[in-house]
């Protein structure tokens, strides 16, 4: 970065006398480049006119632009950074800088930088200071990593863009690239916008290993000799959905001319033809390609149509385009096949998944799910990967697929298997480019941590309250259901104990001590960042035969016995209580308080009781280590007897059911 700082130091002190209309005809020269969209032609233009004249706010701007223009958002930052020094400098600049800061990654100065748009464009500050906002959540959520292992696809990445992957059924690889072939020969053409070749749709087969062998381009009838892909591929039917390129006359209209993202480009006065998208359909004939037919809707004279994403079914054709009546730069739209096996009219998805930016890359995942790319909803900076929550014409919301499925820099063209938590995507995460790669990502369990106590439940002397007691020293057995793997701890002097676990797996905690009964909690741990930490309680009940332990949140409806599900629930820690204490033999009583006659209350009881001891049989409890007992009102814990009036609550007290060892 300083090499970089002196470089720039000694141009703005190098200044040559070259005539000054020269110099204009130069900058000319350099603008028609940059305004027929050839920016790897405009700057080579720009920095020989840095090597003659000082640099001005324009000059800097303008090599800002292309690079910006060319996905470098790394030489994008540096030259707005300088252009920010004049002031003279456009308020564009100050936007494209905080956009080329936010997807470095550099998220404090890209919220500086919007805040400073906001104030220089107040019509637009509502935009800008939302978007500062998003840099708050693109810094949590950084700080807060989903567990995914992502790994790069050496064997299909090349120096150039490498983006949007498909897998045929066999697991073969589909994909789109702009690589120069290596045979000299064979070499195309370079694309003047990037330097790069022209996009392709390239096919590498995989080896039983799972690795893959050299990818090589689809043939002549899926490749032209311009711009192929992205695509998607209907298993069922063995058709290949395609992008296709188009080169149409310009026009001063509104113009998409990026062969991958469609950005509105330049500003209408260059010359020559522009770039417009069409989907094409091509079915899969052993090692060929044949019946290549257009979409019923292209219209490459008046807008773009790709990015193709077909369901399983066939039934609907997810795609984006610019065609009016859109929410923003692009948007996706659907189209449902009809009886006669024709595409319906598009139909745009809605506001709930286009905003006012750009929505790309539709894909269907394994798992049914419609996956996108925006950088109109909140993101870590450029395109974000989107999952819509809904179902087709009626989504709810969408959701990122936050760090580090995504990242600062584009993240777009993902597959996902019928799990949803593996497969591969494209981003230029790694790139000094800002050119595409692909990588394959798979979800992994998240280690965090298990925080225990361990404590008892003691009446207090003169109430009915309790209070809770640390029982230190209890002998913890943590057992890994899954595996079968055992991992023992005691609780220390304040009953506090400490596990690493991983998310989504089963465990059982089984807690004992002498003069307690055994004790066994069962969970599966729902932690998603490994910062996360889970708290679990084990109570530890007295092994003393005829003290009444008092089950707690054992509720009934008004005047019945049926096991309710929130009572079934504290049952069931009885349940474990008796397995884990194979010899005890205990009374399940219930009791009622004084409202009511005696003879009904005793009868209630009698009966929720019997429910109660009913309902552990059927969980695998001998009926020989069960007494069913109802007291009635004939235990009751407090004053309110009969004629006494009593609040609901002190009432509740005594409405409770009871356990206690009769026998070890």
């Amino acid at each position: 970065m300083r090499l970089r700082f002196l470089y720039l130091l000694i141009l703005l002190a190098t200044v040559c006398a070259q005539p000054l209309a020269a110099q204009k005809k130069e900058i000319k020269e350099a603008d028609k480049h940059f305004n027929s969209f050839e920016y790897a032609l405009a700057l080579d233009a720009y920095k020989k006119l840095m090597e003659r004249k000082e640099p001005d706010a324009y000059l800097l701007e303008r090599i800002a632009d292309s690079y910006r223009l060319m996905n470098n958002s790394k030489e994008a930052e540096f030259w707005y950074a300088q252009a920010a020094g004049f002031e003279n400098v456009t308020p564009a600049s100050i936007y494209y800088y905080a956009e080329a800061a936010k997807r470095n990654g550099n998220y404090e100065k890209a919220k500086e930088l919007y805040t400073s748009y906001a104030r220089r464009v107040p019509e637009q500050a509502n935009k800008a200071m939302a978007l500062a906002a998003s840099c708050d959540s693109a810094i949590f959520w950084t700080n807060r990593p989903l567990s995914y292992e992502i790994s790069t696809e050496q064997s299909l990445n090349s120096s150039g863009v490498d983006f949007s992957p498909i897998q045929l059924p066999n697991g073969d690889m589909v994909f789109s690239s702009d690589r120069l072939p290596t045979d000299e020969s064979k070499k195309k053409e370079r694309f003047n916008w990037t330097g790069n070749g022209f996009v392709q749709l390239y096919y590498a087969s995989m080896n039983e290993d799972s690795t893959w062998n050299e990818p090589s381009p689809l043939g002549n009838e899926i490749n032209t000799d311009f711009h192929n892909g992205p695509a998607s591929f209907l298993p069922q039917e063995n058709i290949l959905y395609f992008t296709r390129t188009n080169s149409v006359k310009r026009s001063h209209a509104k113009v998409n001319t990026d062969p991958t993202s469609w950005v509105n480009r330049g500003d209408g006065k260059g010359t020559g033809n522009i770039n417009r998208h069409e989907i094409f359909m091509a079915r899969r004939n052993g090692d060929e390609w044949v019946d290549v037919k257009p979409f019923k809707y292209n219209k490459p004279q008046e807008y773009s149509v790709g990015h193709p994403a077909i369901t399983p079914d066939g039934k609907v054709l997810y795609f984006v385009s610019d065609m009016p009546g859109g929410a923003g730069e692009t948007d996706i739209y659907y189209s449902e096949r009809q009886p006669d096996g024709s595409w319906g009219e598009p139909v745009n998805a809605g506001e709930v998944i286009n905003t006012s930016g750009r929505e790309s890359f539709p894909s269907i995942g394994g798992d049914g799910k419609l996956y996108f790319s925006s950088d109109g909803h909140v993101g870590l900076g450029g395109l974000d990967i989107f999952k819509a929550e809904g179902e087709h014409g009626n989504w709810t919301r969408v959701q990122n697929l936050m760090y580090p499925l995504n990242t600062s820099r584009d993240d777009l063209g993902i597959v996902v298997d019928s799990s949803g938590t593996k497969g591969w995507l494209s981003s230029g995460r790694t790139s000094e480019t800002g050119y595409d790669n692909i990588y394959k990502f798979r979800e992994v369990n998240v280690e965090c941590t298990l925080v225990g106590q361990t404590y008892e439940m003691v009446d207090q002397p003169g109430t009915h309250l309790k209070k809770r007691v640390m029982v230190d020293n209890v002998l913890l057995q943590l057992f890994e259901e899954n595996v079968g793997s055992m991992v023992e701890t005691h609780s220390d002097s304040t009953g506090n104990f400490n596990y690493k676990v991983e998310a989504g797996m089963q465990y059982t905690i089984r807690g004992s001590k002498k003069g307690y009964l055994t004790q066994t909690i069962l969970f599966t741990p729902d932690c998603r960042f490994s910062i996360d930490s889970l708290l679990v309680e084990m109570i530890m009940y007295r092994d003393t035969p005829n003290v009444p332990i008092v089950l707690e949140n054992i509720f009934y409806d008004l005047d019945k016995h049926d096991i309710r599900p929130d009572a079934a629930i504290e049952l069931d820690k009885l349940v474990r209580i008796l397995k884990a204490n194979p010899t005890i033999r205990i009374e399940l009583s219930s009791h009622t308080d004084s409202r009511q006659t005696r003879k009904y209350n005793q009868d209630l009881s009698d009966r929720r009781a019997q429910a109660a001891v009913d309902y552990i049989v059927s969980k695998g409890i001998e009926r020989n280590r069960l007494v069913a007992k109802g007291y009635g009102e004939t235990r009751l814990r407090n004053k309110c007897a009969d004629y006494v009036e009593c609040s609901e609550e002190d009432h509740q007290v005594n409405r409770r059911t009871e356990f206690k060892i009769i026998s070890k």
